[in-house]
């Protein structure tokens, strides 16, 4: 389970604010040990505040002082310390550790650290009357000045008042960091990894800062920082700091826990290695650095963060790092205009990648002057981007500093991510306005921070991608908001949950900076100014000068500046767009009234009548048991959306007009007005006149004033070119209905204006029109999406193909209309589709009037974007059996095969992978051909030959990626994609070994992830060896991306199995069973539980339980992953929540008690006693000692101990103690269920019964004690050696040994052969 975004803490709640802050951590790098110190400056903001309530974890304090006077006492409540179970539990005992972590998993105000003050301390009042205290309050004032309501404004006035009174003291806290689970990330220091070592703060959810140091850690906690950090100078110094004996650890600590260095690391490293210097990268300003004068091997280095920023924006990192200058690339105009304000932009990458750092972060630098220039001056001195490996999210965002992973680096030979890695960075760097120097209020007002940000990174990429590229992408994410948009709740209610599942984090960052896009089109429309980019730089303004309290903004500040500066009302598109959930989708009808010269116009929503049944996916699976558990519910539907919408109708004169109306309700009808009275232009016989050669037409003349422009698709019009490519025209039927139209096509919301689906009754010659002749490329989208629609037909794939041949038409329109070919492909058409797909290939890529392929060119990227179109494409072409024909095939096979890039300044890596993928998905269309078969075949060239070359194709390139790696081995992950492919297919025998290599470490991780991700589709992780090497990996990886990535891996093989897939894939890859088919009716109970694990999600989960809930191996392995030392808080909330999906709770567990031994006294005689003062008298007594025998008692005393007891335990917590039997109760209460965790514990075997025993007294460190009772069962005893042998097959791995002392305890020599006595304990609730 994620943690979700914390709910900030009120100031007047807490009592007191944290205004300045320094640390300072000297950092042991082999031993992965951190030394700090913090002094946090705090103002008291309240009289009754009696402690100073901080967040740490994971960090051992040694001295806390507050104002220089040693603290009383202080409690500290480490979730690290509550991460394990002792005695013999299992999984379906989840629910005591779920218990002891509850209030870490949750959003919860509860600090781990608490510090009491000194009792001689008290807060000194502050003199009002000083310019310090003047100037103090009218800066704590700008921030609130504009607060709307008098309740604020007296909250405020009163804080403030508060806030005056005392003036600020310190509190100093020293701390040492040993077991790093959380936090921070070593890399690179283990002896058998071969990264460069550097270590990073990981951040990505609330509470990591606090694993470093301890502070406020909450997103509204700010103030202004130092941070000093002291390391090695050197890689080679920080292997010589250390000199342990062992190695071969995994980040930090042993299993046990105990620290532990390698000494070989030192002789692996070349003298060019360890003379690399370790640079630190944090957030800030650098003020000095200082080489230590004790030791010339280590350096501090300090930074300085003028601006407040809270603890989870402070972010740092040390390596070898080479340092590149970003601002170099800045364009020699733009520093002219920017002078001295221009930002210095540095980068930061491990040894041999800064070629790739120039190349990825080329646009930063242009980047940061345009948000300058349009949105206002950026909030820090300069800005570091810094690439790191093995981080989980792409760009973690700190203040002046963004920590991104190595995987967005790609060299010049690559062009494919270009636009992706360009955008994930600009957004980063957009992230320094909105998301660090601003933040949201409260977690309901996310959407904000991340609309804003992401709506300013698509305004730059427009700039620099161009228009086009633009549009195309805003229509794509509408579609796929459109898609994503069902049973979700709101973007306002959705801010809580985004740290629940990835899923929802995703789904924010393409609806929220939508949601924006259409309020620019809607504001610069309705005022005529600037739209949103005016409002987003007075929130940028009221920020810096302090208007924003505390950087903070919500909702309702964002409606009243948008309100504002837009003029316009806005409590209507709040309440659909952010407060409302859902898309509308309109059902639009049109038709000519030519007595009232109108068109009449229907437009109807319907998203009230779909249906809110669907079925389960794999992919949701995850988010929806989240959402099932958590009690998430999705937001109503609402029946009708409201606004204006813009339409566009292109009259037959070729005019457009505009016409703007109101949608008001769920069906909304009007009549919009004609205007043109000419004559509508035929345009077959325009455009055959304008392409017969040697005819000359005036278009000039008197007769031509209704010529339309023929401006794209008018490619392929001559007979010789229609023969050729064997084109269709239209028909004289069409020809006379397209006369009889009085315009040419209408659009609807033209100026995208709507997040929507629409579905409109205009004819087909109207969207050719509407392909042809609007130059929008959303227009063009729309067409060729209804085209897409439509069966299969010879004139619409003549269109497509027009359209994928015009070079004029955008490269996204002609990949579309590529795509959109292969349903054209049918033997009823003579295989037109794949004919046209053939001719576009050898008219582009081939020699000429030959079949060979040119040798690759990829410096236009239209052209390569059409050249790895054209054979997905044709991968997907089928006949009517389903398979895939055999020219298609050979095809395919010919091109991977003579491939040939010779010459190219680009890599053809992703087109061979391509080429790959689509060979193989033809392939797994077709039955292999048997050796032995003696039927005959039509395709004589459909062999076994041929079937084996093609599969060694494929395997030839993934053995060439072995030798000659391709970025991102991008050629073996396709190799193994297509071998799964063809083992779910039955082509290819299913064989895990194939997979199994490519999981080990040392492989590229998103090539070990694919393996596991291939391993869990094929079913193969049902299998107990691969099942348990699956959940290792998941739980003790060292790298915290693997480990994240395998959570997701395995809730999607659970997603599968919940809804059956996995049968389906279990069948399919059986093979063909001989025509053998056995029907067998289901019951009705079976076909109700069948329909239910595919519609709802509690079918599913019953069904998954049902399932997997009996597999023994699982549960094993999957509670070895729980107890595994290297999870965080988050992986382990995830690995639990899992076990609360599978198991129901049991409240009992099995003890293991040691059988009594007889005790033999033995008189050593009068000895005479010591005095114990002076005036006491020397005393003789006898002498008597307890002997402890060898003999064991394995009947009870019947007389004295009852076959069914209940005892009593009052156990401290922390605390071990021995137990006597309580007399017996008429009525025992019942207790909590932790009592159970504290082993050692050891039952009397005779003697009367003793009243209970009173705890000792307890630390501030220590909970209250608990009573438990336990119900004992007198156990079937068969002999020593039974007992014994069941005794230890019941002590669970690693619990400790009972303390010495205690009876059974360890120390004698026959303590491992004692036998055991094994009881069943059964848990009362506690009361």
């Amino acid at each position: 389970m994620a943690l979700p975004i914390e709910a900030p803490v009120e100031e007047d709640v807490r009592g007191f604010s944290v205004t300045h802050q320094r640390v300072f951590l000297d950092f042991d790098l082999r031993k992965r040990r951190i030394v700090g110190k913090t002094d946090l400056t705090i103002q008291p903001e309240s009289h009754n505040l009696k402690a100073i309530r901080l967040n740490t974890r994971q960090c051992w304090v040694q001295s806390v002082t507050v104002s220089g006077k040693q603290a009383s006492t202080w409690t500290y409540d480490d979730p690290y310390q509550e991460t394990m179970l002792h005695g013999n539990v299992g999984v379906h005992q989840y629910h005591l550790l779920q218990e002891k972590l509850a209030g870490h998993l949750e959003p919860s105000r509860e600090d781990e650290l608490v510090i009491q003050f000194p009792k001689n301390f008290r807060m000194e009042p502050r003199d009002l009357y000083t310019r310090e205290a003047q100037e103090l309050l009218v800066s704590r004032a700008d921030g609130s000045a504009k607060t709307p309501t008098a309740e604020a404004e007296l909250k405020e006035k009163t804080m403030l008042e508060s806030y005056m009174k005392f003036k600020p003291f310190t509190v100093a806290i020293e701390f040492v960091v040993e077991e790093i689970r959380d936090g921070l990330h070593f890399v690179g220091w283990n002896d058998d990894d071969v990264q460069y070592p550097h270590v990073y703060t990981r951040g990505g959810n609330t509470r990591s800062s606090s694993c470093v140091f301890p502070c406020i850690d909450t997103a509204d906690a700010r103030c202004t920082w130092d941070i000093s950090i002291k390391c090695a100078r050197t890689l080679g110094d920080a292997y010589a700091s250390s000199n342990p004996e062992v190695d071969n650890l995994t980040n930090g600590f042993s299993g046990n826990g105990e620290i532990k260095v390698s000494s070989k690391g030192k002789a692996a490293l070349n003298n060019e290695e360890k003379n690399l210097e370790l640079l630190v990268v944090c957030s800030g300003d650098i003020t000095d650095e200082i080489i230590d004068p004790l030791d010339n091997t280590k350096r501090t280095t300090t930074f300085n963060c003028s601006v407040a920023v809270a603890a989870q924006h402070i972010a740092f990192a040390i390596g070898p790092f080479e340092y590149v200058n970003l601002a170099e690339f800045r364009e020699l105009d733009e520093e002219e205009k920017l002078g001295q304000n221009a930002i210095p932009v540095h980068g930061f990458c491990l040894p041999r990648r800064s070629k790739e750092l120039k190349n990825t972060c080329l646009p930063l630098a242009k980047a940061l002057d345009y948000f300058t220039l349009t949105y206002g001056s950026y909030p820090f001195s300069s800005y570091k981007v810094c690439f790191v490996d093995d981080m989980i999210p792409e760009c973690i965002d700190g203040a002046s500093l963004s920590l991104c992973t190595n995987r967005l680096l790609f060299p010049e030979d690559v062009m494919d991510p270009i636009y992706s890695v360009t955008r994930k960075l600009v957004h980063a760097l957009a992230s320094q306005w909105m998301g660090v120097n601003i933040i949201a209020k409260e977690p309901t007002d996310l959407w904000i921070v991340i609309g804003i940000s992401y709506f300013i990174t698509d305004q730059f990429m427009r700039k620099l991608a161009g228009n086009n590229e633009y549009r195309y992408q805003q229509k794509m994410a509408s579609d796929r908001t459109c898609e994503l948009d069902m049973a979700r709740p709101s973007i306002f209610d959705m801010g809580p949950l985004i740290g629940m599942d990835p899923s929802q984090l995703t789904f924010m960052s393409i609806k929220a900076p939508l949601v924006l896009f259409i309020l620019d089109r809607r504001l610069a429309k309705a005022s005529g100014s600037a739209g949103l980019s005016r409002i987003v730089s007075r929130v940028f303004l009221n920020a810096k000068v302090g208007d924003l309290a505390n950087g903070a903004v919500n909702t309702a500040y964002f409606t009243r500046t948008c309100e504002k500066l837009g003029h316009a009302k806005l409590d209507t598109f709040f309440n659909q767009w952010v407060y409302g959930a859902g898309c509308p989708r309109f059902s639009i009808s049109q038709r000519f009234n030519k007595k009232k010269l109108v068109v009449e116009m229907l437009i109807v929503q319907k998203q009230g009548e779909m249906s809110a049944d669907r079925d389960v996916e794999r992919d949701s699976f995850s988010r929806e048991v989240k959402e099932e558990l958590r009690g998430v519910y999705a937001g109503p539907i609402q029946p009708s959306f409201t606004g204006p919408m813009t339409i566009r109708i292109h009259e037959a004169d070729g005019t457009p007009y505009e016409h703007i109306v109101e949608i008001k309700e769920v069906s909304t009808k009007f009549e919009i007005p004609y205007n043109t009275k000419y004559k509508r232009l035929k345009r077959n016989r325009k455009q055959r006149e304008r392409n017969v050669p040697g005819v000359a037409v005036d278009y000039t003349a008197d007769g031509q004033e209704d010529t339309l422009l023929y401006c794209l698709g008018d490619k392929l019009t001559s007979p010789e070119e229609m023969q050729a490519w064997r084109l269709a025209e239209w028909g004289k039927e069409d020809e006379d209905r397209m006369d009889q139209e009085s315009y040419e096509w209408i659009r609807m919301d033209a100026d995208f204006e709507w997040i929507c689906k629409m579905t409109i009754n205009m004819p087909g010659y109207m969207f050719v029109s509407q392909l042809q002749q609007d130059r929008d490329v959303i227009a063009q989208l729309e067409s060729i999406q209804f085209m897409e629609a439509q069966r299969e037909h010879a004139l619409v794939s003549t269109f497509l193909i027009r359209t994928l041949m015009d070079t004029r038409y955008f490269h996204g329109i002609r990949t579309t209309a590529a795509a959109a070919l292969p349903k054209h492909a049918k033997p009823e058409l003579d295989w037109l589709g794949w004919y046209h797909l053939e001719k576009a290939f050898e008219d582009f890529f081939c020699l000429p009037d030959s079949k060979m392929t040119r040798n690759n060119d990829f410096t236009n990227r239209a052209s390569y974007y059409v050249q790895c179109t054209i054979p997905k494409a044709m991968a997907r072409i089928r006949d009517n059996s389903g398979k895939s024909p055999l020219f298609v095939r050979k095809f395919l096979y010919e091109k991977l095969k003579y491939n040939n890039n010779a010459g190219n300044q680009f890599s053809d890596s992703h087109f061979v992978a391509i080429l790959m993928e689509s060979l193989a998905e033809t392939l797994a269309t077709i039955p292999p051909p048997e050796p032995d078969s003696m039927d005959v075949s039509d395709e004589t060239d459909d062999s076994i030959e041929f079937h084996h070359a093609c599969l060694e194709e494929i395997d030839r390139h993934r053995r060439l990626d072995q030798w000659i790696p391709s970025y991102h081995n991008i050629l073996s992950s396709t190799a193994l994609k297509c071998k799964a492919r063809l083992m779910r297919a039955a082509v290819i025998p299913t064989k895990s070994a194939a997979f199994l290599q490519y999981t080990q470490p040392g492989c590229f991780e998103d090539l070990r992830l694919q393996a596991f991700q291939i391993l869990t589709d094929l079913g193969l992780c049902r299998h107990g060896s691969i099942l348990r090497w699956f959940l290792f990996v998941l739980s003790s990886d060292p790298s915290p991306y693997i480990r994240e990535n395998m959570h997701q891996i395995l809730a999607r093989f659970f997603g599968s199995i919940a809804i059956g897939e996995d049968l389906a894939t279990a069948q399919l890859a059986s093979g063909p069973s001989d025509g053998l088919i056995i029907e067998q009716e289901a019951t009705t109970d079976s076909r109700q539980a069948e329909l239910a694990r595919k519609q709802t999600i509690l079918g599913a989960m019953t069904a998954l339980r049902n399932e997997l809930g009996k597999d023994d191996v699982l549960k094993a392995a999957l509670w070895e992953a729980v107890e595994s030392p290297l999870l965080t808080v988050h992986e382990l909330g995830e690995l639990l929540e899992i076990c609360s999906i599978l198991y129901e709770p049991i409240f009992s567990q099995i003890v293991v008690l040691q059988y009594p031994r007889y005790v033999r006294l033995i008189n050593q005689g009068k000895k005479l006693l010591p005095r114990h003062t002076s005036s006491t008298k020397n005393s003789y007594s006898h002498i008597i000692t307890f002997q402890r025998t060898s003999k064991i008692r394995t009947k009870p005393r019947l007389d004295k101990i009852q076959p069914s007891a209940k005892i009593i335990l009052s156990i401290p917590s922390g605390k071990r103690q021995s137990i006597t039997p309580a007399p017996k109760p008429a009525e025992s209460p019942s207790a909590s269920m932790s009592a159970l965790l504290y082993p050692g514990l050891a039952l009397p075997s005779s003697g009367p019964s003793q009243p209970q025993t009173k705890p000792p007294t307890q630390s501030s460190m220590s909970p209250p004690p608990q009573r438990t009772i336990l119900k004992l069962k007198k156990p079937s005893i068969s002999g020593a050696s039974s007992s014994s042998a069941a005794g230890h097959g019941a002590q669970q791995k690693g619990s400790p040994s009972p303390a010495p002392g205690s009876s059974g305890g360890a120390g004698s020599p026959m303590e491992e052969s004692r036998p055991k006595l094994t009881l069943k304990l059964k848990l009362g609730q506690p009361k």
